[in-house]
């Protein structure tokens, strides 16, 4: 029997994307097809690198073929990925594919050290990532870095001195914290600070980025309708712990988003400070602030949550020590960090597919 390129395409037909609904062939991930006899070689290029489907998606394209085609066939499949773009990053960040806005309707319920987190783990997963300290008054990241002390050199491009941002494990950053002294108070009116914002994005020199990371100040106000205004979003996560007083914060976090000025897709919640399990005790979950407090209000909003991260000392010394938790291997906090980035991504990839062009928002007022 002599196997053809158009069989395996036909087979391959009967693998879905989980996320997409759609087959492989359909959605164009099917690349460099070999076959030579009984040797069937290709590959899968996927939405992203953190792909959670990863593994099932492979085993189902290897059965696809030992169905359809022969059970003698010996199938080479390699993942790779190529991330989704939101096409919309405009003239101010032309080579960025997505920008993720990380936001909390209050403060004090850990946003900056999941967006710091985050963005190492989509590091960790084998995107390039950028992330950008929008919370101009309580700047944060350069500490969560271990990036305090550096300053960020200019270079000239196209004619025009663009910054550098900072590079740390991986991540580009930039941080109102880098240009004002760390003594001092930033007492900037709401108009100064936007300014301020934008400047990080127009003003800088940030490259091939798959995801730009924006840690957004707590609240709504100036800087979030300042930010949708700039810059076509892929869609914003909102931060909450368990208590009510978070959660209903939260909810006008994500309807703020949602009006239909600014429209900015909700990729979803995460629960910060979920549960606590004792070092000696690591199966034992205490739910100190409530249980299920996210899970329910991103069931009634129809929004995924995205993780659960627990709340763990380690976590806190770790981003006050410069190096975000998700670097300790194998740890609780580190696998729900990798989770939370995986899902992240996966939503990402899904809005893409949907609306495969972000807009600005049209905000005047």
């Amino acid at each position: 029997m002599n196997i053809t390129k158009e069989q395996v395409l036909e087979a391959l037909k009967n693998v879905e994307d989980p996320d997409l609904k759609k087959d492989l062939v359909t959605l164009g991930m099917i690349k460099d097809l070999e076959v030579a006899g009984k040797d069937i070689s290709f590959t899968v290029v996927l939405t992203t690198p953190a792909c959670p489907m990863k593994e099932l998606i492979h085993k189902n394209c290897v059965n696809a073929i030992l169905k359809y085609i022969s059970e003698e066939a010996n199938v080479n499949v390699k993942m790779t990925s190529d991330v989704s773009s939101s096409k919309g990053s405009g003239p101010m960040l032309p080579n960025v594919k997505n920008i993720i806005g990380i936001a909390s309707g209050k403060g004090g319920v850990g946003k900056s050290t999941v967006a710091s987190n985050l963005a190492l783990a989509l590091v960790k997963l084998g995107a390039s990532v950028g992330l950008v300290d929008a919370d101009i008054y309580g700047p944060s990241q350069t500490i969560m870095f271990d990036v305090m002390n550096e300053r960020p050199m200019m270079r000239e491009v196209d004619g025009k001195n663009k910054i550098i941002p900072v590079e740390s494990y991986g991540v580009k950053l930039l941080s109102i914290g880098f240009f004002a002294d760390t003594s001092q108070a930033i007492v900037w009116r709401g108009p100064m600070a936007s300014k301020a914002m934008v400047q990080m994005f127009s003003d800088a020199d940030w490259g091939e980025l798959d995801y730009m990371i924006i840690d957004l100040p707590p609240g709504t106000g100036d800087i979030h309708l300042t930010l949708v205004g700039a810059v076509p979003l892929t869609g914003v996560v909102i931060v909450s712990t368990p208590q009510f007083v978070a959660l209903a914060d939260a909810k006008k976090g994500v309807g703020m988003f949602q009006l239909p000025a600014i429209n900015v897709p909700v990729l979803g919640i995460v629960e910060n400070m979920s549960y606590f399990s004792p070092p000696d005790q690591p199966d034992n979950k205490y739910y100190i602030f409530g249980q299920d407090g996210a899970k329910n209000l991103a069931a009634d909003l129809g929004v995924p949550l995205l993780g659960e991260i627990p709340l763990v000392q380690s976590i806190c010394e770790a981003g006050d020590a410069g190096r975000p938790a998700v670097l300790q291997e194998h740890t609780p906090q580190a696998i729900a960090y990798m989770e939370m980035a995986s899902k992240v991504a996966q939503q990402v990839s899904i809005q893409n597919a949907k609306v495969p062009l972000a807009q600005v928002a049209d905000v005047k007022w």
